[in-house]
């Protein structure tokens, strides 16, 4: 009887614990979807949880698009290399489990491009062994090597007229940027600190828009923004560079050779290590 009512009292205990909502996938999108939202200090953890979520759901398309999504948002910024590790083993794990076909034009998918941005520009490693991520690779190197040929002239919100080949001898930030674009905002400040500050170590900043004049120059009426304005219309410049998303920065050194480029969003130390990398100290 004793054993009984025990049993009896322990069920009935099991019964009243909450269980653990499991993942799913519509409050995975959710828990990305809010990630912007989040304190610089809180958003590498929401993200490290996300991947594991992520991780825990079936093999499928689904699972690759919510890795996928969680990658364009973590490079905004310095998550941290513990997370953008996290996410790119997120990532690989979903294509390994449901590997995608080429798209029409014959490149790879988006996800194994943006797998192998994160392996060739934030150093992170996979062991994902698929020959789409191989193709996406190479495509990045031969965009490098394309973008470091590239020259253009471009007029700045004045009217004036400025190229590329006539900075030789100066470290040059490309960035690109747009003024309804949040995480160009963002780093606006950055940018124009390090144009403020380090103008005298021959550092120029270039701040390439493809939008209309009047839209940049009311954003930053009242401002003193002391990078470069750069009007690329109709983004030719942009097409040349390969840029597939912004802000994205490039930096050449004195010498013109492409020293370093960024994914996304960067922080001002993530922009000072760019430029170390370029032989500023």
């Amino acid at each position: 009887m004793r054993f009984a009512l025990c049993a009896l009292f322990a069920a009935t205990t099991l019964a009243t614990v909450p269980l653990h909502a499991q993942a799913t996938e519509s409050s995975i999108s959710n828990q990305i979807g809010k990630l912007r939202s989040l304190s610089d200090a809180d958003r590498p953890a929401a993200t490290r949880k996300a991947a594991a979520e992520i991780d825990s759901l079936p093999a499928g398309l689904p699972r690759v698009k919510l890795a996928d999504a969680l990658v364009h948002l973590s490079t905004e910024g310095d998550p941290g290399r513990q997370t953008l590790q996290a996410v790119a083993d997120t990532l690989a794990s979903a294509l390994a489990a449901n590997p995608l076909p080429p798209g029409k034009t014959g490149n790879p998918a988006m996800p194994y491009a943006d797998l192998a941005k994160l392996a060739r520009y934030e150093h992170v490693t996979t062991t994902l062994a698929d020959p789409n991520l191989t193709k996406a690779t190479e495509t990045l190197v031969a965009n490098d090597a394309e973008i470091e040929k590239i020259d253009f002239t471009l007029k700045d919100l004045s009217g004036k007229k400025v190229t590329l080949s006539e900075l030789r001898g100066k470290v040059v930030m490309v960035n690109f940027w747009a003024t309804w674009c949040p995480p160009c905002r963002k780093e606006m400040p950055a940018l124009d600190n390090i144009a403020t500050h380090l103008a005298s170590h021959n550092v120029v900043v270039l701040a390439i828009d493809d939008e209309d004049s009047f839209k940049i120059a009311k954003m930053l009426m009242g401002t003193t923004y002391h990078p470069t304005v750069l009007l690329d219309t109709g983004g030719k410049v942009a097409k040349q560079f390969h840029v597939d998303g912004i802000p994205k920065t490039f930096v050449f050194n004195a010498e013109g050779k492409l020293a370093a480029q960024s994914i996304d969003e960067r922080t001002q130390n993530q922009f000072l290590a760019m430029l170390a990398q370029a032989g500023v100290k």
